[in-house]
């Protein structure tokens, strides 16, 4: 009898035991780390799901590379949520979500101006030890955007696809690609009139963002910038005022459209293509617009190259997307795999061929798939272009820096005050306004 109730007085120590180890551990065979996170281990997955948000791509792109992804990553689901297409109402609407402290959302793309901003306000996770750790080299990416996700010291996002401001130009009327903005003058002056032109040149001026964009090219070409990378205002320069100088002289020109003033991308784009200037500035979805014979008078007759030089070189201003992670997401480590995939070379490479984004790591430029895909890439004129790529104002509130640029700018086009008080303003008041 005794022998008996020891025997079972053992079973039930055992059985204690077990439960005791199964609640220390899980049944699917995974651990934590330190910090909290799910981690893996060799006796099974646990599946997560994370959340991708990115505004409308009707190409079909993401929903491609979050299969390739689910492929090596199986214990990982990935499900796509679809922001607006409108930049602005895509950001408020991330910026409600992120200023409640939501984790709904965990890798999210943003646009090349607002790291700053969702830093400064901590909605994104910094990305230094994930790189570090992974051995990411980004001297491997184009380095205008990795600028541009930089904000005291720190990266806050990956580089997803970039975009630049270049020159496109009429094959059958130029001859010989302007090197310096007084060549295109010289030029635009010449040609305007020939083969049925009406003007020399288009660009955007009207007072919006896509001034800024061009004052920024001016600036940076004639050796000027607005923010260093200090984040010190340093605008009041001889070089800012010479590159203002240089926009205000095209812009009030006789070879521009006499109401330049009105025109951003679908006004200058909609004058280009239907025959009405050998020259434009603006980004790289004006060749695909120009060959489309639905929409365009000058099919095969328009080619690309860097924007002209000033007295430091040629500058393009900075487009594109980056793709941060959500600083509430309880998948962190996760939603760095998926990131480190989408931003990596085989998830742009799926991008480049279905999404026909432009790649962020140069590299690229030289796989035949992509740039048979894409034989605009190939183009050397194009490359050059984004290598010229140079960011915005970086600042948390930029937008209320881009108001200043904007105000200032086109006071000078309109003759109210000249380059040299155009930019002391600036000067002074983005330093009052700057939020560091």
């Amino acid at each position: 009898m005794k022998s008996i109730k020891t025997s079972k007085l053992v079973m039930v120590i055992l059985t204690l035991l077990f439960l005791l180890t199964a609640c220390n551990s899980n049944s699917t065979g995974t651990s934590t780390d330190e910090e909290g996170n799910k981690k893996e281990d060799s006796e099974g997955q646990e599946k997560v799901t994370i959340v991708y948000a990115a505004g409308k791509d009707p190409t079909g792109s993401p929903h491609k590379q979050i299969e390739a992804f689910e492929k090596t990553h199986p214990n990982i689901n990935v499900e796509y949520r679809e922001m607006p297409t409108d930049t602005g109402a895509q950001h408020d609407a991330y910026v409600t979500a992120l200023n409640a402290g939501s984790s709904e959302i965990d890798v999210f793309e943003m646009d090349v101006i607002w790291p700053a901003e969702f830093a400064q306000a901590n909605y994104v996770l910094p990305l230094d030890r994930f790189i570090q750790q992974d051995g990411i080299n980004l001297e491997d990416y184009n380095q205008g955007p990795i600028s541009a996700a930089t904000f005291n010291g720190k990266l806050w996002a990956m580089p997803k696809f970039i975009d630049a401001g270049m020159l496109f130009y009429r094959t059958d009327i130029v001859e010989e690609v302007p090197e310096t903005w007084d060549d295109l003058i010289t030029q635009a002056k010449e040609l305007k009139g020939q083969e049925g032109t009406k003007f020399g040149y288009l660009m955007q001026a009207k007072q919006y963002e896509g001034l800024v964009c061009n004052a920024v090219e001016f600036i940076a070409a004639y050796g000027g910038e607005i923010i260093n990378d200090n984040g010190e205002v340093v605008i009041n320069s001889e070089d800012s005022i010479q590159g203002i100088k240089k926009l205000v002289e095209i812009a009030n020109s006789d070879f521009v459209p006499n109401n330049i003033i009105t025109f951003t991308e679908p006004e200058s784009h909609t004058s280009f293509i239907e025959g009405q200037s050998p020259f434009i500035r603006n980004w790289p979805y004006q060749y695909a617009l120009a060959n489309d014979p639905e929409q365009s008078e000058i099919v095969d007759k328009v080619q690309v190259a860097p924007l002209p030089e000033g007295d430091a070189g040629s500058a393009a201003a900075l487009g594109g997307w980056l793709a941060a992670i959500n600083k509430h997401s309880e998948h962190p480590i996760e939603a760095w795999e998926f990131l480190k995939f989408m931003t990596g070379p085989e998830g742009q490479k799926i991008d480049a061929i279905i999404g026909g984004h432009a790649p962020t790591i140069p590299a690229l430029y030289e796989d035949e798939e992509i740039i048979e895909a894409n034989p605009f890439f190939g183009n050397e004129g194009f490359q050059e272009a984004l290598n010229a790529a140079v960011s915005r104002p970086v600042a948390p509130n930029y937008a209320e820096i881009s108001e200043i640029i904007q105000i200032q700018v086109s006071k000078a086009i309109a003759g109210d005050i000249t380059a040299d008080e155009a930019v002391e303003n600036m000067q002074t008041e983005i330093e009052a306004k700057l939020v560091k």
